[in-house]
């Protein structure tokens, strides 16, 4: 009788350590003044893996993560995945009591965190009941009483991989939605999912061993892990700016021969009007994704022209799919955000839950590899999103309006939530951003829905003005509607110096529309 041979699974953890044993020297981390290699970055998320178990962490057990943009973070992430245990990164915008509840909510046993999120916590009358004394690891100095330091943590703890084995529905790790239209719930993905993240982004991307990569946005953040996730498993080289500025960003490209980046559209905006972009080296880029959400064709235009035919789109929601568009599509195709991620498929249905034929507008679905298990501890909001297909397949309903050509390349329209319903009419703020985006004064502009007496609602068009323009709100009011149709005129246009943002740099319309709706008593 012959022994069975395993089911061999490319496990994330059993990967990274396998570039460590193969590439010890070269890097695999830099942040900042931090340049850590393969061999080094490896032996910390394994010191970390074993401490975690030396403690009594199960598998699957929830362990937060609380740190900015630092090396340690990715290391604290992947040791307590090494260890069998499940991931929860949080944002530091969160105040004390919001990571609180969060932890709470997500069950988290123990938490790394900086001595900026120590401070939110320990000024709490208490912390989460389901927070270990003995969990709780300071990252950088100064622990103080309540935390242990990470060095002591770990110290005599063994540099070499501990004997855990996966399972593809084992969970991974638990993000945070970034709440734009609620309060954040709890996306948990698995092994399996984030397997597909990594190697199918890695795919389209073109990303290989020999890439460098550099992200712009919050590591806690799931669009973050869109660059990072990926030139990790291929044993690349992570290249993580502390914060973001858009001259170091340059200054960061041409200095670390950057081959792949990625940012959202405010960091897009931001440089293009950077000064110092006319002279920049920016020759090493392979590949600029831009996610979080759609670029206006304007700003879509102005990076091509300055940095070549480099601009992949991604539309996509954390919970599980996504398009492309990518350099090489049809020039007629500019204004959609491309085709199905290698994975993914994409329905429209209509209100009634019936699939449309290409053409035919209604709500985006998806499904494939990467999709979360749900929302934790949240059965009922995941069974929100299921639409099944004629085979049974539970597809993820998106919140976002859009149509697919009879080439299969979608088109988005705007996100459920946010369409207007003025005097009957459907208007979608994505096509009057776009024509208020269209006068040289604007540098970036959100158009939300506002009450109306007459009509129900009426849009508003929100306008951040290009530095040492003085186009006034009237002006530019009467520009945008001479341009609009009169179905989606606009009803006011109010000047502001900044918007609401989340970590991905998405619009929170949210919060802009509330203080209108307040004033009437009405909901959003």
């Amino acid at each position: 009788m012959t022994t069975p041979l395993d089911d061999p699974q490319v496990f994330v953890p059993d990967l990274l350590a396998n570039h460590a044993r193969f590439q010890p020297h070269k890097e695999a981390v830099v942040c900042g003044d931090v340049r850590r290699s393969w061999g080094d970055f490896d032996a910390n998320i394994s010191r970390i893996a074993h401490a975690l178990l030396g403690a009594g962490l199960a598998r699957g057990d929830r362990v937060a993560v609380l740190m900015g943009n630092r090396v340690e973070m990715l290391e604290a992430v992947f040791g307590i995945i090494r260890a069998g245990g499940c991931a929860v990164p949080l944002s530091g915008l969160l105040t004390g009591p919001q990571l609180a509840g969060l932890i709470a909510d997500s069950g988290a046993i123990g938490a790394f965190a900086t001595a900026d999120f120590r401070a939110k916590l320990d000024a709490l009358p208490e912390r989460p009941a389901c927070l270990r004394a003995d969990l709780l690891v300071a990252a950088d100095e100064g622990a103080g009483p309540a935390w242990r330091a990470l060095a002591a943590f770990v110290e005599g703890m063994p540099a070499t991989q501990p004997a855990v084995t996966y399972r593809l529905d084992d969970t991974f790790n638990i993000i945070y939605s970034s709440g734009t239209t609620g309060l954040p719930k709890g996306i948990v993905q698995t092994h399996r999912a984030r397997q597909h993240w990594a190697w199918s982004n890695a795919l389209e991307l073109g990303i290989r061993d020999t890439s460098r990569a550099l992200t712009t946005t919050s590591l806690y953040s799931n669009g973050t892990w869109l660059v990072m996730l990926p030139v990790l498993f291929c044993g690349g080289t992570l290249v993580a700016m502390p914060t973001f500025d858009p001259k170091a960003f340059l200054e960061t490209v041409a200095a670390e021969r950057i081959t792949h980046t990625f940012m959202v559209p405010s960091q897009f905006i931001m440089v293009l009007a950077e000064p110092a972009l006319a002279a920049a080296d920016t020759g090493s880029l392979q590949s600029i994704l831009c996610a979080g959400s759609p670029l206006r064709p304007d700003t879509k235009r102005q990076v091509i022209d300055r940095f070549g035919p480099l601009l992949t789109e991604l539309y996509g929601f954390s919970e599980g799919f996504a398009t492309m568009l990518k350099p090489w599509h049809p020039a007629s195709k500019f204004e959609t955000v491309g085709t199905p991620v290698v994975g993914y498929e994409i329905r429209i249905v209509d209100d009634a839950g019936r699939e449309l034929a290409r053409g035919e507008t209604g709500e985006i679905c998806g499904y494939g590899a990467g999709m979360m298990q749900g929302y934790h501890g949240k059965p009922e909001e995941t069974a929100k999103l299921v639409w099944r297909d004629e085979r049974g397949r539970t597809f993820m309903r998106s919140g976002d309006i859009g149509r697919l050509d009879a080439d299969g390349f979608l088109s988005i329209l705007d996100r459920k939530k946010d369409m207007i319903i003025s005097g009957g009419f459907n208007v979608f703020p994505s096509d009057l951003e776009q024509v208020v985006a269209g006068h040289e004064a604007v540098m970036d502009v959100t158009v939300i829905g506002i009450p109306h007496e007459r009509w129900g609602e009426t849009p508003l068009a929100l306008v951040i003005r290009r530095p040492g323009m003085s186009a006034s709100a009237d002006e530019l009011l009467a520009w945008a509607n001479a341009r609009l149709g009169k179905h989606q005129r606009l009803g006011g246009l109010e000047l502001r110096e900044a918007f609401p943002r989340n970590a991905l740099g998405k619009v929170l319309k949210k919060d802009l529309r509330a203080p209108y709706w307040e004033r009437t008593g009405r909901s959003l």
